[in-house]
């Protein structure tokens, strides 16, 4: 693994989604208007949409940063593009951290306009500071990434990757505390709830903005979604190999 070709390829990525004028227009505005229309769904009921903020801020970061990554991905492998990378000295090391740091930036965009546009322009009320949520955000930022390469290697194209949403993101929504409190779950829901990354993020999201913690004081959630972003990684090299 090089410095050298693992930018190479992050920079073709970066340049090639640039210069996507639609896209780019998606990832801006697409953010926006969901949470615009969860503001005008709560507007008369602040106190609510305080509660559930941190949730909504996970829960969407982690989806639109899916979607980009796992259709982007797709698309590099039925035009062919993984399959020459592969036959070339590049190792599989460099192919997806180069992944990773050109789809990262354009996730990071859409994560801080949710944020931004929830914290200034909904005027939710919350403890911390932008910075230590950002900590956070970035954290799960590089968790979806990871994941959405991995879950596009087993798709044949966008409908299918699409179909993972309900497969993968449904269950992480309604098992991470964001509906239902997870001590009030079923002891085999609270088991599974354990093992999904979403979760951590919700938990360590109330931490900052509702209690006030610091981000040393969410040292497990951060730790645990490393974890799962190593492991994802691990798994999207071995499916790389098998392609």
């Amino acid at each position: 693994m090089t410095a050298a070709r693992t930018y190479a390829i992050a920079n073709r990525i970066v340049l090639q989604l640039v210069r996507d004028h639609r896209s780019m227009a998606l990832i801006f505005v697409a953010p926006i208007m969901v949470m615009a229309l969860v503001g005008f769904t709560f507007s008369d009921q602040e106190d609510t949409l305080d509660r559930i903020a941190p949730g909504l801020i996970a829960t969407f970061t982690m989806i639109f940063t899916f979607m980009l990554t796992g259709v982007s991905f797709l698309r590099e492998r039925t035009q062919g593009t993984l399959e020459r990378l592969m036959m070339t000295p590049v190792g599989r090391g460099d192919i997806l951290i180069g992944y990773l740091l050109g789809f990262a930036p354009f996730a990071l965009i859409q994560a801080s306009a949710i944020l931004l546009f929830t914290t200034l322009g909904l005027r939710v009320h919350y403890q911390g500071e932008l910075w230590q949520i950002a900590v956070l955000l970035v954290t799960l930022v590089i968790v979806a990434v990871n994941l959405g390469i991995f879950v596009s290697t087993f798709a044949k194209n966008e409908f299918q990757v699409i179909q993972f949403i309900p497969l993968i993101l449904a269950p992480q929504i309604f098992l991470s505390g964001i509906i239902v409190p997870t001590d009030q779950m079923p002891g085999y829901f609270q088991m599974v709830a354990r093992v999904l990354p979403l979760r951590y993020a919700v938990d360590g999201l109330r931490s900052i903005m509702i209690a006030g913690e610091p981000v040393t004081g969410i040292a497990k959630e951060l730790g645990v979604l490393w974890a799962v972003a190593l492991a994802l990684l691990i798994l999207a090299a071995w499916s790389l190999r098998r392609h």
